[in-house]
């Protein structure tokens, strides 16, 4: 969404290459290169470490998925076609997937924490009777091997990224994800990460939550409260992340 970019897109002065995907709707912002020195002076949790982007080793590109019928793009098949041609057009050496999610306090989520995914899979693509299919539906996709080295690194969490086409939940859908140890539900990351397992493009995901799936007030007005502060959360676990990625 473009709520959860914008903060990062501020950061990095990212600047927007207009139509570079027309006639799909998805849009790229160039982080100047090289890149003006940051630092991330709040970090998401006390104990994270604190790092700079000093000059640019390599380049950055952020990409959405753009709007339509007034409303930003979001579901699983907008983060695999924006995926798709943003590999085609950039190449890029690793896709990072970053966005907001749901999570589940029996689980240890806590509204404003940021995760590094340790696998995606997908919970609403059962093929019940059929195991060939049924695995490929679920996909358990692996996440590029840095991750845990950065999570490490950055003392962040670590949990399996859970994704499904609708904001809402079935009861079938949380059992599959109890079943398979999912613990953050979101809408595009395995789509993210199907699409580069295709490419064969290593892929990191890296996910804020909003809302707690089994506290009483959970539904989308839950979200939306707390999206722009998370959002801000995630910009700074994300500037840590790169900046991570380019001291390693």
């Amino acid at each position: 969404m473009e709520a959860e970019a914008q903060p990062l897109i501020q950061q990095l002065k990212a600047v927007e290459q207009e139509k570079f995907f027309a006639p799909l709707p998805c849009r790229l912002f160039e982080v100047p290169v090289p890149a003006a020195p940051l630092t991330n002076e709040k970090p998401a949790t006390s104990s994270q470490a604190e790092f700079s982007i000093h000059n640019s080793q390599f380049s950055i590109n952020i990409v959405t998925n753009g709007r339509q019928h007034d409303r930003d793009l979001i579901g699983c098949e907008a983060a695999a076609l924006t995926t798709a041609v943003a590999i085609q057009r950039l190449k890029p050496d690793l896709v990072i997937s970053s966005g907001t999610c749901g999570g589940w306090k029996r689980k240890g989520a806590k509204v404003g924490e940021v995760y590094i995914a340790n696998g995606a899979m997908f919970h609403d693509r059962r093929v019940p009777g059929d195991n060939a299919w049924d695995t490929q539906g679920l996909g358990n996709y692996p996440v590029w091997e840095g991750s845990y080295r950065l999570a490490e690194k950055l003392r962040m969490p670590m949990g399996k990224v859970t994704t499904g086409s609708s904001f809402d939940l079935l009861p079938i859908e949380e059992q599959y994800i109890d079943a398979n140890s999912g613990e953050l539900k979101e809408m595009e990351g395995a789509a993210v990460a199907f699409v580069c397992s295709m490419y064969h493009i290593p892929v990191m995901l890296v996910k804020a939550v909003t809302n707690l799936r089994d506290a009483p007030s959970d539904d989308i007005t839950d979200f939306q409260a707390h999206l722009k502060q998370v959002s801000q959360r995630l910009c700074q676990a994300n500037i840590n992340i790169l900046s991570g990625i380019q001291t390693a």
